[in-house]
Formats: C-alpha cells, sequence, structure tokens
C-alpha cells in the first residue's frame, strides 16, 4: 500500500476537521485520500465564505453589484428618465425596454411590487403613477419621465402606516402576502377614483353620477377585479376597503343556506356524488 503523502500545508483544525469527516477506510484513503483531502479542504473554506456572505448582508451587495455594473455602461438602447420614486427624485439610466417594476425592484430595491405572472394580469405589481394605478410590469421605466411613483414602501409616514394597510390587517385581508402590496395600492387608487365620481361596469346610472360614488360591496369586488388572490382572501379585502371607505367599523356577514330547499338540493348533489353524468 503506498505510503499516504504528509499535507503539512492544512492547520491543525483543518486536520483534525478532516479526521472526523473522512472515511476510516484506509484502502479508500490510499487510493483517494489526497484528492479527498483537498476538495474538503475547497469545499470547507467555501461554506465559510457562504456563511461571511450571508452573515454580511449578501444579498444587498449582490443586488449593489448589479447596480453598479448596469450603471458602468453594460445597459443597451440607454435612456435618461428623471421621475420621482416615493416623493424622491430619482434620475436613472435605463435600457429603453425597462419596465417599471424592474426599475423599481432591480434599479432601486423598492422590491415590495411583486413579479407575479408579468403579464399584466394578477396585479401584483400595481403601483400608483400620479393617482392613478397602472401595472408596473407592462409600464415603461422611460414613460414616467416627470411623474410621480408610489409604491407599497411610499404609503407609510414615517412610523405610521396608511389607513388602507392597517384595515388589512385588521381585517387579515391577506394569507401569503405576495399579492397584497398589489392589492393595497389598488385599493388607494380606487378610493381616489371614487372621489373624483369614476363609474364602474356595475354604477346603475352613469348619467347620474356626480361626485363622490358610494362604494357597496358590489363595486369594490368590479374595482378591485383586476388584483388577483389565490389565497381566497376577497372577502377580506372587499371589507378593509369598505372599512377606509365609509369610515365606519365594517363587520363581515357570514351567508348561510336557510332554505329547506336548498338543504335538500345539495344533499341530493351530495349523494349522488360522480355517479349521475349530469352533474
Amino acid at each position: 500500500m503506498p505510503e499516504e503523502k504528509d499535507n503539512h500545508d492544512f492547520t491543525e483544525d483543518e486536520k483534525h476537521l478532516l479526521q472526523e469527516m473522512l472515511s476510516e477506510n484506509k484502502d479508500d484513503l490510499s487510493a483517494y485520500g489526497e484528492a479527498r483531502r483537498h476538495f474538503l479542504k475547497m469545499m470547507t473554506l467555501t461554506g465559510g465564505g457562504m456563511v461571511a456572505f450571508n452573515m454580511f448582508g449578501g444579498q444587498e451587495l449582490f443586488a449593489q453589484v448589479i447596480a453598479e455594473s448596469s450603471a458602468a455602461g453594460n445597459l443597451q438602447n440607454v435612456v435618461k428618465v428623471a421621475f420621482k420614486v416615493n416623493a424622491a427624485k430619482k434620475s436613472l439610466e435605463v435600457d429603453s425596454r425597462m419596465t417599471l417594476l424592474d426599475a423599481l425592484r432591480e434599479r432601486m430595491q423598492l422590491t415590495g411590487s411583486k413579479k407575479g405572472c408579468d403579464h399584466g394580469q394578477c396585479g401584483a405589481c400595481t403601483v400608483i403613477v400620479d393617482g392613478k394605478r397602472v401595472l408596473s410590469c407592462l409600464t415603461l421605466a422611460a414613460t414616467c419621465e416627470g411623474k410621480s411613483v408610489t409604491t407599497i414602501e411610499g404609503l407609510i409616514r414615517g412610523d405610521d402606516l396608511h389607513p388602507m394597510q392597517l384595515s388589512f390587517l385588521n381585517h387579515d385581508g391577506f394569507q401569503c402576502g405576495y399579492c397584497t402590496p398589489g392589492q393595497i395600492c389598488s385599493a388607494v387608487a380606487l378610493m381616489d377614483e371614487a372621489k373624483r365620481g369614476e363609474v364602474s361596469y356595475v354604477t346603475n346610472d352613469v348619467r347620474k353620477a356626480s361626485g363622490t360614488v358610494q362604494l357597496s360591496d358590489e363595486e369594490i369586488r368590479e374595482r378591485m377585479s383586476g388584483n388577483l388572490c389565490r389565497c381566497g382572501a376577497y372577502p377580506n379585502i372587499v371589507a378593509a376597503i369598505k372599512e377606509v371607505h365609509t369610515g365606519k367599523e365594517v363587520s363581515q356577514n357570514w351567508q348561510f343556506i336557510k332554505h329547506e330547499k336548498e338543504k335538500n338540493s345539495i344533499g341530493s348533489l351530495i349523494q349522488k356524488g360522480g355517479n349521475d353524468a349530469s352533474i
């Protein structure tokens, strides 16, 4: 059996660690010991580096590197955009094809706005631009020149949450929370729409609409239909918005089956199960 080489370049701590980790099979060590020792040493050092990277805010450092790399001239079709984001003046050089959502998340690290479907169908990316809600995944950053953008981070005033944020908390208007930033931004803009007297598809008579629109449950559901919640927190969301709109405490009224006829009908369906081809 060939004699194993002395790894004098290892520290005492490394030798102790390797003794615990390496197999005690001497034949295995004779054939592969040297390579395994170097491999384990590299893995140990790499693992320690990753731990340190995480401890010292690796995500922030990585995001900063990306931002600096982009600013260094790796962009194509560069355009300069000056606008306000959460009341702060911003000036960026962006790719002319970059969406507002990517500019917010990747360039300004405002990650509250979420990228859900990235096709303008779920509403998770909703932000407020000049008082109106927009889908930031379908809005080019270049089109926001001179405009004012408000994200979920900008609704807070100091340490005080926006009334809509508090209402969502009080009514459990979220579960997983992924769609919540878009839901809240959409709800805040919806309130301004109602104050301006803007009508919706379910408004009874658009000719008589004037002044502030009173938001019924049906109105709220219609106006919020572009914001999807896969957790199904819709009743709580409606209650949260209605409470802010009316300024009065709102309690949910759960509807139960009251008529015996309806009970019998459901009972019949349950008994038939999947045997009835008409179900």
